[in-house]
C-alpha cells in the first residue's frame, strides 16, 4: 500500500507525477499531476488510492470521482497527441505530457515525484524519481488513477467514432481484436504510425 513516507521529506506542495498509455498502439499518451493535502485527507479517501493497476475499473472510477469530490487532492491531467508521440518519440512525448500537467497546476509545486527512473527535463522545479512509485506513494498513485481514467474515458470517446477496433475495451493496446481490426480496417488518425507494426502500413 501508498504511504506519505516521501512526501514527508520534503516542505511545501509536493506532485505526484505518473503516465498512462505509453504502450498502446493508438491513442494519446497522458500524464496527472496530484498534490494531496496531507492534513485533510481523511482514512476513507487514502484506502481508495492504490496504483491504478491493482484497481479494477469501478475502484479506479471510484477513487477518481472521490478525490475530486473531497477538495483535497489538487490535480492537473495533460497529454502529448498521437502526432507529437510519432514526431518526437514517446519517452519525449511523455516527458511533454508530464511537463504539461506539472505546470498545469497552480499553484505551482515545489517538488515533484515522479514515477520511473527518470524525470522529465524542464520541471521548472526540483525532481526525485520512484521506480514503483504508484505502490509506494500516495501522490504518485493519486497521479495514475486520474491519468488511467482520463484516458481510458477518452479511448471509450473515440471508440464512438471509430468502432470495430475495441478501444473501448482495450484502450488503444495491441490485442488481437485490435491487430485484426487495423489488417481488415486499416490505421486511422489515431494510430501512432512510428510503432510496430503500424510502421509497415
Amino acid at each position: 500500500m501508498p504511504s506519505f513516507e516521501y512526501e514527508k521529506r520534503f516542505a511545501g506542495p509536493i506532485a505526484g507525477v505518473d503516465e498512462a498509455g505509453r504502450g498502446p498502439l493508438a491513442g494519446p499518451v497522458f500524464a496527472a499531476a496530484a498534490v494531496i493535502d496531507r492534513a485533510r485527507a481523511t482514512r476513507t479517501l487514502l484506502k481508495l488510492i492504490d496504483d491504478s493497476k491493482k484497481l479494477t475499473p469501478d475502484r479506479r472510477e471510484r477513487a477518481y470521482d472521490s478525490m475530486i469530490a473531497s477538495g483535497v487532492v489538487q490535480f492537473a491531467v495533460a497529454e502529448a497527441s498521437v502526432e507529437e508521440i510519432d514526431r518526437i518519440n514517446i519517452l519525449q512525448a511523455t516527458f511533454l505530457a508530464m511537463r504539461r500537467a506539472v505546470q498545469a497546476l497552480a499553484p505551482p509545486p515545489d517538488m515533484v515525484l515522479v514515477d520511473g527512473n527518470r524525470a522529465p527535463p524542464g520541471l521548472g522545479c526540483r525532481a526525485e524519481t520512484i521506480v514503483g512509485g504508484d505502490a509506494h506513494c500516495y501522490s504518485i498513485a493519486a497521479a495514475s488513477i486520474f491519468a488511467k481514467v482520463a484516458r481510458d474515458r477518452h479511448m471509450a470517446t473515440l471508440a464512438e467514432t471509430f468502432p470495430g477496433y475495441g478501444w473501448e475495451s482495450n484502450r488503444g493496446y495491441g490485442s488481437a481484436q485490435h491487430l485484426e481490426a487495423i489488417s481488415r480496417l486499416g490505421p486511422t488518425p489515431h494510430h501512432r504510425m512510428s510503432f510496430a507494426p503500424l510502421r509497415a502500413k
